[in-house]
């Protein structure tokens, strides 16, 4: 990778020109550039590795670099600045011990508003800075899932979730019982005299619309959440078993020792010769 440039003026950021990705010369010579086809490539006096798009710049990282200059990227990252409404740093996983660099990097990428990519190899790498490219005016609803609407399409989505079960036996189901209803309340016999459908095919049909929704983990949480509503009055499980437990309400007051019933009296003391000092106390509980 080579090294950032040494100019004190800042790049200018200029207009991606049709189809080309405008690469900084600071990019000569790394081995991704061959890996970018199917567009065009120019070299400009950019503040990203690569523009994308008018408003995508992208910062390329070797994470073999990395180690060997961690401050580079964060340089790099400053002069980025707000020169682009989609920020991308895309990083190249080259080093076995990735975990550490890739979760450093995020932090700074998070707090930079910064979306990171990472690929494992150059091609791969190439691959999106081409697709990037490529989708600059496209709309995003390319990307977006497609929602059939038609009857058929949707039956054959929701009937194929089913394991074992194909296209052809969807038509095969469709055909025979007429609607998702009839399919629903279809018995075993009739399933298994269809052609295609074995034991095995049978039971996963039955299974998906007669077995209830709630399964053994659902049933495990809620007895778990019960018993733990239940475990609040027990001890502590690192609490021997002849531990007292502890109250969940207030104790009432603790019994006085002039309460006690058994304690004689200041006049039975001192007839009987005790030692006892009897003190005039005058409270103000106001």
């Amino acid at each position: 990778m080579a090294s950032s440039s040494t100019s004190n003026n800042p790049p200018v950021v200029i207009p991606a020109s049709g189809n080309n990705i405008i690469i900084s010369p600071l990019q000569r010579g790394n081995p991704v550039l061959e890996c970018i086809r199917n567009v065009g490539k120019e070299f400009g006096d950019i503040v990203a590795d690569y523009q994308v798009g008018r408003t995508t710049g992208v910062l390329f990282l070797s994470l073999k670099y990395h180690r060997l200059h961690p401050e580079y990227i964060h340089t790099r990252i400053e002069k980025l600045g707000l020169s682009y409404n989609l920020r991308i740093l895309l990083i190249l996983c080259d080093i076995s011990e990735h975990r550490e660099p890739i979760r450093e990097l995020t932090k700074a990428c998070l707090i930079n508003n910064i979306t990171i990519m990472v690929a494992f190899s150059f091609d791969e790498a190439g691959h999106y800075l081409t697709t990037y490219k490529q989708f600059e005016f496209k709309s995003p609803d390319l990307i977006k899932e497609r929602t059939e609407k038609d009857y058929s399409p949707v039956l054959r989505t929701a009937l194929t979730t089913i394991s074992k079960v194909n296209k052809t036996d969807v038509e095969t189901l469709r055909t025979s019982f007429g609607s998702f209803a009839n399919i629903s309340r279809a018995t075993t016999d009739q399933l298994q005299n269809l052609p295609g459908f074995g034991h095995i095919k049978v039971k996963n049909i039955k299974n998906a619309f007669d077995k209830p929704f709630r399964n053994h983990a659902t049933s495990l949480l809620s007895l778990s959440q019960s018993q733990g509503t239940a475990s609040k009055n027990l001890p502590p499980p690192n609490l021997p078993p002849s531990a007292p437990m502890r109250p969940l309400r207030m104790e009432l007051s603790p019994v006085w020792d002039i309460e006690l019933d058994d304690r004689p009296s200041a006049e039975e003391a001192i007839g009987s010769g005790n030692d006892l000092q009897v003190f005039d106390i005058d409270l103000d509980l106001n």
